[in-house]
């Protein structure tokens, strides 16, 4: 497999010249002056509703569609496409209900919100969940962007190369979120998108040119891949079999769980909503959502293509003809990479490469921000009261290198962890989501919809979310000779939402807090 050396000349030219505008926009933002961490971390609430949305949508992709999606659709079919269905009526939940209530209280981060309704004890409780469940899950995206850089530079995705690309990519995500601030975390998320949507479609259009078929033979091979088969153009499922990894994308996988993903995604995580505050306004935050995960349907639609012509490519040899490839690669999980490293044109793979990058990192910055913001602004403001404005800040950009560090060796454990299971890597970034979600999501529903719940509630809801959702995983029973349960990562999401929404439900809320949120509507348009 090629390595650095064999990489072309104009290859380094493309990809250097991404990085080379990413520092540059960093830099262009730190001019504009931040002297407070309203600037840094909200970006003066100033950002347009277009440029948030393409920031939203370029976080909630990452590394885990550019390297997953092909994946999902080699291995398997369409199906993951239908669960932007649940993804969507979870964003217009949020859209409607939360955002509005952000705008309202005028927060800096969500959790500020559980503050006026149960208290510091359960804002800070709810910051941590965030935290921990966010090291989990980009800590998963950030390894799959690193088998990237360790087969270019290596050749080889073994777990050791892994580890030293995790620390080129953290390095190189944390000096310009440092730098710039949100706002260059918005405005880069908007070059990026462009870069990672660019590469798509070039690798489709490659990849039409490298298949010696026309497109109605490949639309018949695909339908018939072998007798007994399923179609791998199936794109939805009416109904599964059971509530196992087979039936993930499910009608009522989809509605149930991945709804409650969406919800947890853009309304009780940081690193999303934070997007949605930089906005002038509650309308403009909520269109933002809304327009996000609409323009991600297409996007991800555009990935999974790539991984049915890479299926064709390398598994029809019979269209191929001549030009079926000489050998295949190495492991499904790395077949969108070992084409564009064994078989693109010089240049081009440059091109990809700097996708692949950009998906990468315009969700690394954004978590390094969000997390640094949740620390700044939720716990030690707490600590450390009476500050100057200049003293957060600069706590804040502290907070951006803590956490790079956390991240990368998360994603370090990651590497060695996943080797040993089979799940496909956009299943592995799926799944651990759902520790930190089940729980705030729950925690949400009772202060947004209810007037009950309390501190103590809260803060027992969102540790049996967790527990939950690890017992689920972990399955110790089958240690006394029990059987395992397959239970697909949506149905954990369910249990562990619904077992922590009972809990919250509890606690009663103080006389002064009820009714608060009962008719929430976009105010500050």
């Amino acid at each position: 497999m090629p390595t650095l050396a064999m990489f072309d000349r104009l290859d380094w030219i493309v990809l250097g010249g991404y990085f080379v505008v990413l520092i540059g926009a960093s830099l262009y933002f730190t001019r504009r002056g931040q002297t407070n961490t309203t600037d840094y971390f909200l970006a003066g609430r100033r950002m347009p509703m277009w440029a948030a949305a393409m920031s939203v949508m370029a976080t909630s992709l990452s590394a885990a569609t550019f390297i997953g999606a092909p994946e999902e659709s080699y291995r398997g079919d369409m199906t993951y496409i239908s669960s932007y269905i649940g993804t969507v009526l979870g964003a217009i939940l949020v859209a409607v209900v939360f955002i509005p209530a952000f705008y309202r209280h005028n927060v800096s981060t969500v959790y500020e919100l559980l503050e006026v309704r149960y208290g510091v004890a359960a804002k800070r409780t709810a910051s941590g969940m965030f935290m921990i469940g966010r090291v989990f899950a980009s800590g998963a995206r950030l390894y799959m962007g690193a088998i990237a850089g360790a087969l270019i530079a290596f050749g080889e995705a073994t777990p050791g190369n892994i580890c030293i690309a995790i620390a080129v990519i953290v390095a190189v995500g944390t000096v310009y979120t440092f730098i710039g601030g949100i706002e260059a975390v918005v405005w880069t998320d908007v070059i990026q998108s462009f870069v990672f949507i660019g590469a798509a479609v070039v690798a489709i259009i490659v990849l039409l040119k490298m298949i010696p078929a026309d497109g109605a033979q490949i639309i018949e091979a695909l339908r018939h891949p072998a007798p007994d088969e399923p179609s791998k153009l199936t794109a939805f499922k009416l109904a599964g079999e059971g509530a196992g990894q087979a039936d993930r994308y499910s009608l009522l996988s989809i509605v149930f769980g991945f709804s409650l993903i969406g919800i947890g995604a853009y309304g009780t995580d940081q690193d999303m909503t934070q997007r949605m505050l930089t906005c002038r306004s509650a309308k403009a935050g909520s269109w933002s959502a809304i327009s996000g995960v609409l323009c991600s349907v297409p996007v991800a639609l555009l990935f999974m293509v790539v991984g049915l012509l890479l299926w064709v490519f390398y598994q029809r040899p019979e269209l191929m003809g001549d030009a079926a490839p000489a050998i295949g690669p190495a492991e499904d999980r790395q077949v969108f990479l070992s084409f564009i490293l064994d078989q693109m044109p010089r240049g081009v793979s440059g091109l990809m490469m700097a996708g692949l990058f950009a998906a990468a990192l315009s969700s690394l910055n954004s978590e390094l921000n969000a997390m640094s913001s949740t620390l700044i602004n939720d716990v030690y403001r707490g600590l450390r009261p009476g500050q100057s404005e200049r003293h957060y800040l600069r706590a804040g950009r502290c907070g951006v290198v803590l956490w790079g560090l956390w991240l990368g060796g998360f994603a370090t454990f990651c590497a060695f962890w996943q080797q040993q299971g089979d799940k496909t890597l956009l299943q592995f970034a799926l799944s651990v989501m759902a520790f930190a979600y089940s729980g705030l999501v729950a925690v949400f529903f009772t202060a947004l919809l209810t007037q009950r719940g309390s501190t103590a509630s809260v803060i027992a809801a969102l540790a049996v979310g967790f527990v939950t959702v690890l017992v689920l995983n972990l399955q110790p029973w089958t240690r006394w000779g029990m059987a395992a349960v397959d239970l697909a990562f949506t149905w954990k999401m369910l249990i562990a939402t619904t077992l922590a929404l009972g809990v919250c439900l509890l606690g009663h809320s103080p006389a002064s807090g009820a009714g608060e949120y009962d008719e929430p509507s976009c105010q500050n348009d």
